[in-house]
């Protein structure tokens, strides 16, 4: 049974960092795109990271520069670490498994969700 769990939310103020984790089970970890996406109150969900099986990433142009997405194959465990944050930057966080092999591209490939870990950024 595929379960994805996150921790690491918090409540920090703006120019602070908090790293997110997100544990993986019930599936090889390391064969498949995982990625990191954000909702605020009223928003829209938006895709935030996402990185490949080969390491490959990408990112939200919004958070280039401020977020960094990895992963430990060994601990099954992705993680997102967010520096310069921003009150914009408050959501509610989800990491997500696309386990379809070879694919990596958009949100609504990843049909394996997480309960989401809150971020909160004070001005």
């Amino acid at each position: 049974q595929v379960q994805l769990v996150e921790s690491g939310g918090g409540s920090v103020q703006a120019g602070g960092s908090l790293r997110l984790s997100c544990a993986a089970f019930g599936y090889t970890f390391s064969y498949y795109c995982m990625g990191w996406f954000r909702q605020a109150p009223g928003k829209e969900r938006e895709g935030v990271a996402k990185i490949s099986s080969d390491g490959s990433t990408s990112y939200a142009n919004s958070v280039k520069g401020r977020f960094t997405i990895s992963k430990d194959n060994a601990k099954n465990t992705l993680y997102l670490q967010m520096n310069s944050l921003k009150p914009e930057d408050t959501a509610m966080y989800y990491c997500a498994a696309d386990l379809v092999r070879g694919r990596c591209r958009s949100g609504a490939d990843f049909g394996y969700w997480g309960q989401g870990t809150q971020v909160t950024v004070s001005s």
